[in-house]
């Protein structure tokens, strides 16, 4: 059996549409495309992990409705242990309103509804779960002192702690020192180092900045040019793959959820985060957060081409 990965964070449906180009405020564009597919940060890593062939399971909050059902039986449809994934009575399922432009980019709101509700005590009730695990992910749609408490469970048990800082926030020092490993994209880098990712030279003294804060390692993602890692050992860019882009909704959530499958089975840093890089790579050229997650045939066919 594969090392397990926990994954702690939101589950949302996506309401999506493609257009030719985003609206700007106040204005109104007719003819886009309209589709429903499953997201939310966590779940997207949580899949995202599965397919490539990690054992999962998954710690979240979803509502007593239509959309916590339809999420319930795709995670169990991906192999994935829902035994924590918590069904709220009160509060609704997370929903993400997407639009989609021509050339890929998007712009997303999202309404956290029972993601709000995820709380330190649903994540003690996996403890077990993430102490046994190789690998705990975590991301930013949750309350802050459920992600801390997750990783306080994983660093005093010697889990490696994956942190995918999204939607980007600040955060406290107390919080990275528990971070193994810290996933920004360039935005968030800025948001939490008030450095301007532009090249190699801005992503290094970013990356510096946060291992001074207590991060062991810093990978951080720079979309189509790849993945740029600082640690103890040093510093490089591990190149991304050139693809014709869809939807780059998830290709972080992707990258995050690979990557914790191929560091659980114990490959060099550079060699995970060229994995990940393929999984994010081929995830951009399908449409939808969970369905553009690679199977790990996919993938390893992906990265063959390529070698």
């Amino acid at each position: 059996m594969p090392s397990s990965i926990v994954v702690v964070g939101s589950s949302n449906t996506d309401m999506i549409i493609q257009l030719d180009r985003i609206p700007r405020p106040g204005e109104t564009i007719l003819g886009g495309e309209f589709s429903i597919a499953a997201g939310g940060k966590g779940a997207n890593q949580a899949v995202g992990a599965a397919r490539a062939g990690g054992n999962v399971t998954l710690v979240a909050r979803v509502g007593q409705d239509m959309f916590g059902d339809q999420a319930v039986a795709g995670f169990k449809c991906d192999g994935i242990c829902v035994d924590h994934v918590f069904r709220d009575k009160a509060a609704p399922s997370g929903v993400a309103l997407i639009f989609v432009a021509k050339d890929g980019e998007n712009s997303i709101a999202v309404a956290g509804g029972a993601n709000a509700k995820l709380a330190p005590a649903d994540v003690k009730k996996a403890a077990k779960a993430i102490r046994s695990a190789a690998v705990l992910v975590a991301q930013l749609e949750t309350p802050l002192e459920t992600v801390h408490a997750a990783a306080e469970i994983a660093a005093k048990a010697g889990v490696r702690v994956i942190l995918n800082p999204a939607p980007a926030r600040p955060l406290p020092d107390k919080l990275l020192r528990l971070v193994s490993i810290l996933t920004p994209n360039e935005t968030e880098a800025e948001l939490l180092t008030g450095i301007k990712v532009t090249d190699e030279a801005a992503a290094a003294k970013a990356a510096d900045k946060l291992r001074s804060r207590g991060v062991q390692t810093v990978i951080l993602t720079l979309g189509p040019r790849g993945a740029f890692i600082a640690d103890a050992a040093g510093k490089q860019l591990v190149p991304g793959f050139k693809v014709k882009a869809v939807d780059t909704t998830a290709a972080g959530d992707i990258f995050n959820g690979s990557l914790a499958v191929a560091l659980a089975e114990d490959k060099p840093l550079p060699a995970a985060v060229r994995f990940a890089n393929a999984a994010a790579a081929l995830s951009v050229t399908k449409l939808g957060a969970q369905p553009s997650a690679p199977t790990r045939k996919e993938i390893e066919k992906f990265l063959k081409a390529r070698a």
